[in-house]
């Protein structure tokens, strides 16, 4: 975690030296209370729905560690296994589901995630990424671009895209003041950013911080998994929860599952 370089080189709050020690030691002790990554995730891949014989729906999920899952032990519990299954109820239709999503990832590495997958393309990708530029001090406008361009790359094939932008890290109980108030606001200057050039290629974003920042503030033990970093059961059902209908939308989609209005 970066983000006292991100205090440093923001000018969100002025330059003082002292902040600045105040700041760094802050990251060092969040970086003690969550701890070190298990990047071993559970793999999600396969079909979701019935296995009817109507033609299926592909999709790829591409993006970091909140986007595969990290924490789950049963692929039906991450993201990917909670928005297929979602997907083949709304539709009707089993969900072919592959995840190149990795703990770590950047929107600098998207653009591998996606050269990686093989033929036939996806009908619909999701993404969620942004954390990661955020803790390492990736400018807002360089990582909202580099989520653009592999977005349009896929609207251009003619897939349905969906952008989770980057949440609130502000609801991070890890982080203390004043880094958990930096990282908010750095939080927020990116998800605008996204928002901008996701739409601008062709996708549909959906404003994770937005939607579900005050429940994770005001939930942390519920909707935060042991490390008090990752999403638990419940908060990976609510993000889905929150893509599922833009995401029925974006592939014209009836959604009578009750699960949220289209952002």
């Amino acid at each position: 975690m970066t983000l006292a370089g991100v205090y440093a080189g923001s000018g969100l709050l002025g330059v003082g030296g002292g902040l600045v020690g105040v700041v760094k030691a802050e990251a060092a002790l969040a970086r003690r209370a969550i701890g070190p990554a298990n990047e071993r995730l559970v793999d999600p891949d396969g079909s979701y729905g019935d296995r009817t014989g109507a033609p299926p729906l592909r999709l790829l999920v591409l993006g970091d560690s909140a986007a595969a899952g990290y924490g789950m032990n049963d692929r039906l519990d991450t993201p990917p296994g909670l928005i297929g299954s979602g997907l083949a109820h709304i539709s009707s239709r089993p969900v072919h589901v592959r995840s190149q999503a990795f703990v770590g990832a950047r929107s600098c590495d998207l653009a591998t995630q996606l050269d990686e997958v093989a033929p036939p393309m996806p009908s619909a990708c999701v993404i969620v990424v942004g954390a990661n530029d955020v803790t390492h001090s990736v400018r807002p406008m360089v990582a909202a671009a580099e989520l653009g361009e592999v977005v349009r790359r896929l609207t251009t094939a003619g897939v349905a895209v969906v952008v989770g932008t980057c949440p609130d890290l502000g609801t991070l109980t890890p982080l203390q003041p004043p880094l958990r108030q930096i990282a908010r606001v750095w939080a927020h200057r990116l998800a605008r950013a996204q928002t901008v050039a996701v739409a601008s290629a062709g996708g549909r974003a959906v404003s994770l911080g937005s939607l579900l920042g005050p429940d994770f503030y005001a939930a942390p033990g519920e909707l935060f998994g042991a490390d008090r970093f990752h999403p638990s059961l419940a908060g990976y059902a609510s993000m889905s929860a929150a893509l599922l209908p833009s995401l029925a939308a974006a592939l014209d989609l009836r959604d009578d599952s009750g699960l949220g209005d289209d952002s």
